[in-house]
């Protein structure tokens, strides 16, 4: 594959398009439509699932199945009690961050549309700098513009009612894309993309490829589990997005070594396969594709898991983008990562046999 950039306007406009659209976990399916649109002419096939996982299919009638994968859903909040002057408490739905959740605009989920509303503070006058309270799970609220409950029953916000951040993406110093969801609708970009690729360029790849953008990964790898017992995949190679650790008050002998710029991540972990693992960064070193190395321990904390310990035992392996400021609205990775993870995992697709088992004992 040449160095040229492999991303295109449709392939741009298809990744803003897909990023702004919320889909928080439990919520996923309108993402998953704009998804399998993209997919729709470079696929032979799709498979969706009860709770929303989609997977476009090339060669389903393969006996040899291999899945390259990404997840689908967001961080967002549940509206957890309605005080009786009209302030939304919340719960979370996946990982969002408290700290960052004041003063920003928020859209709440109902029946009704879209309802604005805001994450109220204390002004800074009113606070006593002594005693200070930071933001915290328990003590965060949501402003409709309610004056009471009654009112924002009336507006449709009930307890249960999903919030997301209303966030968009743009690029910064015209490289780096920004939005909320970079994690990991990314991925569900990506591989699409290689899709894509396979497609232009008339590869004819000797075993089935499942596209798999798995939901409800945030609150535990539940669609990859899930999706993992209904393909029985002989191989997985799951993306998503790892920690850039180059910003402040990151810790590197803790959290390691990773910077947006320098390329995809492999993961070196159990659940990993080695010999897998191994076939991508000879790969990246044939096909002179940047990488980086991360050391994980008991679990990688993504899909790969979920892969792996299925169906007594599927050879994984994960391939990261780099990310800065995970979990917040303004997540940011390099174009060239993300053209470089693309293109590793095609390269890698390429050098797959028909029924290989990288088994240690061969």
């Amino acid at each position: 594959m040449s160095s040229k950039s492999i991303l295109n306007k449709k392939s741009l406009d298809f990744l803003e398009k897909y990023l702004n659209n919320a889909a928080p976990t439990g919520y996923e399916w309108d993402g998953q439509k704009i998804w399998m649109n993209y997919l729709k002419p470079y696929v032979d096939e799709f498979i969706t699932d009860t709770y929303g996982t989609a997977v476009a299919v090339i060669n389903p009638k393969a006996k040899y199945k291999v899945v390259i994968e990404g997840h689908a859903d967001e961080i967002s909040w549940y509206v957890n009690y309605i005080s009786d002057n009209g302030l939304l408490y919340v719960i979370r739905n996946g990982g969002s961050d408290h700290q960052i959740a004041t003063s920003k605009v928020v859209n709440i989920h109902t029946k009704n549309g879209i309802i604005k509303g805001v994450f109220g503070w204390p002004a800074i006058h009113t606070r006593d700098k002594s005693k200070e309270e930071p933001p915290k799970p328990n003590n965060i609220f949501i402003d409709v513009g309610a004056t009471d409950k009654d009112e924002v029953h009336e507006m449709g916000i009930h307890i249960g009612c999903v919030i997301t951040y209303p966030d968009e993406f743009h690029v910064l110093n015209g490289d780096k894309f920004v939005c909320r969801a970079i994690d990991n609708r990314v991925g569900g970009f990506m591989i699409a993309e290689v899709a894509r690729l396979l497609h232009e360029n008339k590869n004819k790849l000797p075993f089935g490829l499942y596209i798999t953008n798995s939901v409800q990964e945030e609150i535990g790898l539940r669609g990859a589990q899930m999706i993992a017992e209904r393909i029985k995949p002989n191989l997985a190679i799951v993306t998503d997005v790892t920690h850039d650790t180059t910003t402040p008050m990151i810790d590197q002998k803790v959290q390691g070594e990773a910077a947006i710029g320098k390329g995809p991540v492999v993961a070196y972990a159990p659940a990993v396969q080695q010999k897998l693992r191994d076939r991508i960064t000879e790969t990246a070193e044939k096909n002179k594709i940047p990488f980086q190395r991360s050391a994980l321990s008991r679990a990688t904390g993504t899909d790969t898991d979920a892969f792996a310990y299925s169906n007594s035992g599927v050879a994984s392996a994960l391939i990261s983008l780099p990310l800065r400021y995970m979990h917040t609205t303004v997540e940011m990775v390099h174009r060239e990562d993300v053209e470089n993870v693309i293109k590793l995992i095609y390269e890698t697709l390429l050098t797959i046999k028909d029924g290989e088992t990288f088994s240690y004992f061969e």
